[in-house]
């Protein structure tokens, strides 16, 4: 049995030909280039599928379903994407658009959600029957894995953990709201406490590393600096994880998962990142002697969003 898994995110189309045991046979990739009417889009997606078969000298008549991760909403009964932003795209029929290329059963879900549910199948959370996948980007993402299966909800935003407010009245989001989890736990906002900590210390490693071009500040550039011991980076990583845990420990009041698993740009600070959440969450938990599931970093990096789209559409047929 084949299943097809597609990551389609805003820079690039990836698609693979995915065993039952959710390993990638091959794949192939091309540009998104979101400026187009999406039926061109969804015409590269045929496109890239087509040659990842190919690579796999597997025939599209052996594949079972298709599954496509999407940076947004989508609701299957009809099987249109509800919203996404990164593509510009409301109320878009991919299913049906899609199946003029390929004739197969066709499953959506939310890149996050694939993401998570690819790391049970595959990857850190295999054998959890219930896990919680952040992933610390340009936003936060999350996926909520229950008795094996991703949760998402009565009406699909259940897995939006980016956006629970943090703050009240804080940091204004790009989803309209004030003080989301995204704008303290991202990369992104690592990056916006550096570029305040540099206005008030312009002779400071972190722009002395990016020769003092605070646009080339990156989630990487503070990290590295804090890895070195750099009292500042130090201190603006301290505030970011304290964010980060506060999150971790609202999974665990809320959900009570068997594990949390980091992913994204930001987990490829390894155990750094790690020790560093790990000792902050008992901190705020409800009493000391709370039982709480395992942190972990995700294992699959870029190839979680094809397995884990495959792996839907195998679990929904």
């Amino acid at each position: 049995m084949y299943y097809i898994g597609i990551d389609l995110g805003g820079t690039h189309i990836a698609a693979g030909i995915v065993d039952d045991t959710g390993s990638i046979l091959a794949k192939a990739e091309t540009p998104t280039l979101v400026e187009r009417p999406y039926q061109e889009v969804i015409a590269d997606m045929a496109v890239c599928v087509r040659q990842a078969a190919d690579n796999a000298g597997v025939s599209l008549t052996e594949a079972c379903s298709i599954g496509i991760g999407i940076p947004g909403v989508a609701d299957n009964s009809t099987g249109y994407v509800i919203f996404c932003t990164n593509l510009g795209w409301t109320d878009i029929p991919l299913r049906d658009e899609l199946q003029k290329h390929i004739d197969l059963p066709i499953y959506i879900d939310n890149d996050a959600t694939v993401a998570g549910f690819a790391e049970s199948v595959a990857g850190v959370s295999k054998g959890s029957a219930s896990s919680v996948f952040l992933t610390l980007g340009t936003g936060v993402g999350a996926g909520i894995i229950i008795d094996g299966r991703p949760w998402t909800g009565a009406h699909g935003v259940a897995s939006e953990i980016g956006h629970l407010t943090m703050v009240a009245g804080g940091i204004p989001c790009t989803c309209g709201k004030d003080g989301c989890v995204e704008r303290y736990c991202s990369a992104t906002a690592l990056i916006r406490m550096a570029k305040e900590a540099c206005e008030k210390h312009p002779d400071c490693d972190i722009l002395k590393r990016v020769g003092g071009d605070q646009g080339c500040i990156s989630a990487r550039t503070v990290i590295d600096s804090a890895k070195e011991g750099d009292a500042l980076s130090l201190q603006i990583f301290d505030t970011y994880t304290e964010y980060l845990a506060l999150a971790v420990n609202i999974i665990i009041s809320f959900l009570d998962p068997e594990m949390i698993v980091l992913g994204g740009g930001v987990s490829h600070a390894g155990e750094f990142l790690l020790n560093a959440v790990r000792e902050k969450v008992p901190g705020f938990l409800m009493y000391k002697a709370l039982p709480y599931g395992a942190i972990e970093l995700a294992q699959l990096g870029n190839e979680a969003g094809i397995i884990g789209a495959a792996m839907v559409g195998k679990i929904n047929l």
